[in-house]
């Protein structure tokens, strides 16, 4: 038992180190591709139209905006991935759950709707290469100047956290000393941080960018430390899904994609959707 506890310290510790390494870095580097990696240039040939398919409400992703057009961070993507391999460009909105058997029926060519890679859909489609991380973060309060995220530091300290979640199940296994303060959402988690009664949360980086961008986070809140992509308790990223036959496609797409991270198009689309980075 003890030494089955020193190593989840020591590995903790090692998670904790890589982390930090991965916040220094600067707001130019981009955490989602490897750059060093280069995928195989495929063309598409003849006149070709990408038939993408998402869904409409799932703000800021995809969504209708003020004029009633149809926008967001995977709308803009799927634009630009067609820009990058010089194809037409078509995005039709569907409901959530016909996306994958609108694909099937030939209805579309891809689903660009935040899609796990894991989904249970992987046995009846093809995912592309993860197009975006869910990081794990460390949300406090402004006025509480936390130094450092690190287990020792952490240690006695009551973190809030979504019940029964994988951001719990991180903390049990990687920081077991910490006092866990259960949550039926993270809004809730996230208000009483802003009022005061807490003062640090631990949860999805993205949900808590979002409110970080807000009057209310803005005003007393800010990420400290991470952020933290362990695959087994985070998953390995959202990723475009296309039909078993579209092997040739999807290979064109995860060409654009890294295209798009390396000239720095990526980037000035997260920054659009996500001015507070959750990376």
């Amino acid at each position: 038992m003890r030494r089955g506890f020193a190593a989840a310290l020591a590995l903790a510790a090692g998670v904790v180190l890589a982390v930090a390494a991965a916040a220094q870095s600067s707001a130019d580097d981009n955490p989602f591709f490897d750059l060093s990696r280069k995928p195989e240039r495929v063309e598409l040939t003849g006149s070709r139209i990408i038939r993408f398919l998402t869904d409409d409400d799932y703000p800021p992703f995809h969504f209708h905006g003020p004029d009633g057009q149809l926008t967001g961070f995977n709308v803009d993507l799927a634009r630009a991935i067609c820009q990058e391999l010089k194809a037409a460009c078509t995005i039709q909105p569907r409901r959530w759950d016909t996306l994958i058997g609108a694909l099937e029926e030939g209805r579309g060519d891809a689903v660009i709707a935040s899609l796990s890679a894991q989904n249970a859909a992987r046995g009846r489609v093809d995912f592309g290469a993860p197009y975006y991380r869910t990081p794990a973060r460390f949300v406090a309060r402004k006025d509480k100047a936390v130094a450092s995220v690190s287990p020792s530091a952490l240690g006695g300290q009551t973190v809030g956290v979504v019940a029964d979640g994988a951001h719990a199940a991180f903390l049990a296994a990687f920081y077991p000393q910490v006092k866990q303060r259960a949550f039926p959402d993270l809004d809730e988690a996230l208000r009483e941080l802003a009022a005061g009664s807490l003062d640090i949360v631990f949860a999805d980086g993205i949900g808590a960018a979002i409110w970080l961008n807000g009057q209310a986070g803005a005003a007393c809140c800010a990420f400290v430390g991470g952020p933290f992509y362990e695959s087994r308790f985070f998953g390995d990223g959202a990723a475009i899904a296309f039909r078993k036959d579209g092997a040739q496609l999807r290979r064109a797409v995860d060409f654009a994609l890294y295209r798009l991270a390396e000239n720095g198009a990526y980037q000035n689309l997260l920054l659009k959707y996500f001015p507070v980075a959750f990376y």
